[in-house]
């Protein structure tokens, strides 16, 4: 329980930030399995559109801290691979 005004404005960043972040983290999420559904149907061009999105996506959560540099790229060349050979 937050016992001052600097705590309590705090408190409300926190969970502003939380709700953010999430909402971001889960678009994410969303343009991978997308990406990955793509390829799995043999629809190269959709997959191709779609991972473009989603690197767009992942190095901007990186670059705002949502994301480490590392898992970042991480993510992004896991996913490339799994589209390379559809």
């Amino acid at each position: 329980m937050a016992n001052n005004k600097s705590a309590e404005k705090r408190v409300r960043q926190i969970a502003v930030r939380t709700e953010r972040n999430r909402a971001i983290k889960s678009r994410i999420k969303t343009l991978q399995k997308k990406a990955l559904a793509s390829a799995e149907a043999g629809n190269n061009e959709e997959a191709r559109k779609t991972f473009s999105e989603f690197t767009s996506a992942v190095d901007k959560a990186a670059k705002n801290n949502i994301f480490q540099a590392n898992k970042a790229s991480n993510m992004k060349s896991r996913t490339n691979k799994a589209i390379k050979p559809a």
